[in-house]
């Protein structure tokens, strides 16, 4: 319980407030306090507080048909301990457009069963652990872009498995919703607990491992994508999956949404993987079709819009500036590794990889097609990029694709300034973000690149009427958000390019 770590401090990116990261974590007497409080009631740990882990919590904390007592848990690292200590003050580590995140942490806050630590003591008490944390894939690339080769990096979610092992009950609930390689519930989790509950010499023989992957979407429907959606479960044996099906009854709506129980976790981790795969290829699909498009002349949206009046063909995406967040990055290339690690093939799932380089250059293609249409040196000038989330509405920055332009655009030389109304700090550039949009369009810009579809960006009129205010300049839109009429408007003073709009 006693963790000697280094003393730091850590940000939160939606405040700006800043932690000091204690150098002795040693929570325990919190954590009994809070448990204490709830006597009689299952204890559920949340194992990872990010945006799946997190807004689980919530959904846990504000069950259908059981009252838990929950513990959400996360490292005592620069990246995570802010979240631990927004959640404990009062302020939702997560800000999306969906007014339930608000309605569901109050009604935590008033029955004071939501609590957040680090500290791992946390595990001793559960009856159900949740493991909601990444699982990272470490990809090698050339200086193209191009997917030369990757890793998939188990030490880390190896090394949260063991933590829950090395202080969990014998007849713990562990519940998978990390995507992980298919294989690894059955081959790396239920071993390595297994092996650890040997170790404190108690009995292997009442642990329960489910997998049950999540389909989060932040933004407006965050909340009812975990409560009010279908889910796919599995366990590692008959009582895991009965375990799994019976906690997952009490905090989804199962009359509405019933479950779809597969016959093991392999094939519960496969489905996940597969689903992103196929949205991820579906994309890379759209994006050779869109530079077709420039190259022809053709709108590629009305093209698509057309196509979608077919019912079968309603799911064909729209271009953009590339795939970003968690899962798509990643996803196929987990099932490849799985197929070629866990399951001793000799072949990759090669389209998939495909699928996954090509979303990989598409920042690059975005950044290529802007250089294509302006002919000048791009040094020195001032460039302010409308939105880093890679996801609408939400300030999720995550391997946004925003990062691959704003790379090159300072490579090139530009002064490049940064607005999203959701986002204050962006982690990964360690960069302040602007909210105030009038504000930032008081300034002059050589270049404005709509990069994010957030509301705030489409239908609104007062930010075209702003962006006719500014002196000539290059209006660049990498995700089709200007209706036609803006573009009529904004033409009259700019140059106005939009990905896909080969007849602009």
């Amino acid at each position: 319980m006693v963790k000697e770590i280094p003393k730091h401090e850590s940000v939160s990116p939606l405040t700006g407030k800043q932690y000091t990261i204690p150098e002795i974590i040693d929570d325990k007497a919190g954590i009994d306090s809070f448990i204490a409080l709830h006597p009689g009631k299952k204890v559920v740990v949340i194992q990872g507080l990010g945006f799946v882990g997190s807004v689980m919590a919530l959904v846990v904390a504000n069950a259908l048909t059981e009252e838990y007592a929950v513990i959400g848990i996360d490292l005592p690292t620069p990246f995570s301990y802010w979240k631990i200590q927004s959640i404990n003050e009062g302020m939702f580590p997560v800000i999306a457009d969906d007014p339930k995140i608000g309605q569901f942490y109050k009604r935590a806050r008033e029955k004071n069963n939501l609590y957040a630590t680090c500290d791992p003591h946390a595990y001793t008490s559960a009856d159900i652990v949740i493991v909601d944390i990444n699982l990272d894939v470490k990809k090698q690339s050339n200086g193209n872009g191009h997917l030369e080769d990757y890793t998939v990096d188990l030490a880390p979610f190896k090394k949260a498995i063991t933590s829950i092992g090395t202080h969990c009950k014998p007849d713990v609930l562990v519940l998978v919703e990390t995507t992980v390689p298919p294989g690894s519930s059955q081959k790396i989790v239920k071993p390595i607990l297994e092996e650890c509950l040997q170790q404190r010499n108690l009995p292997t023989g009442k642990l329960k491992v489910g997998h049950s992957y999540e389909r989060v979407m932040p933004g407006p429907k965050y909340v009812d994508s975990i409560q009010n959606f279908y889910r796919v479960y599995s366990g590692t044996d008959e009582a895991s999956a009965d375990a799994t099906e019976i906690f997952l009854r009490t905090v989804i709506s199962t009359n509405e949404y019933p479950l779809t129980r597969l016959g093991n976790t392999q094939a519960t981790e496969m489905a996940k993987v597969l689903e992103n795969s196929y949205r991820a290829m579906n994309i890379a699909f759209m994006v050779e079709w869109s530079r077709f498009a420039e190259e022809a002349g053709v709108n590629i949206y009305e093209v698509v819009n057309a196509i979608r009046m077919r019912p079968t063909h309603k799911n064909l995406m729209l271009p953009g500036l590339g795939v970003g967040g968690y899962c798509l990055t990643k996803d196929p290339l987990l099932a490849s590794w799985a197929r070629m690690n866990l399951f001793g093939s000799d072949e990759p799932l090669e389209q998939s990889e495909t699928g996954v380089h090509i979303n990989d250059q598409m920042p690059i293609f975005a950044f290529q097609y802007l250089q294509s249409q302006y002919h000048e040196s791009l040094k020195d000038k001032k460039v302010l990029l409308l939105g880093v989330s890679y996801l609408n509405d939400v300030g999720d920055t995550r391997f946004t694709p925003v990062l691959g332009i704003y790379d090159q655009l300072v490579e090139a030389g530009c002064e490049v300034v940064l607005h999203d109304p959701h986002v204050v700090f962006w982690e990964e550039k360690a960069l302040k973000v602007g909210n105030d949009l009038d504000e930032l369009l008081k300034q002059a810009y050589d270049f404005v690149i709509v990069t994010t579809g957030h509301k705030d960006y489409r239908n609104n009129a007062v930010l075209i009427n702003k962006l006719l205010d500014q002196h000539s300049s290059f209006i660049y839109d990498t995700i089709g958000i200007l209706t036609e009429d803006e573009i009529r408007l904004l033409k009259t003073r700019h140059v106005v390019k939009v990905i896909g709009r080969g007849d602009l």
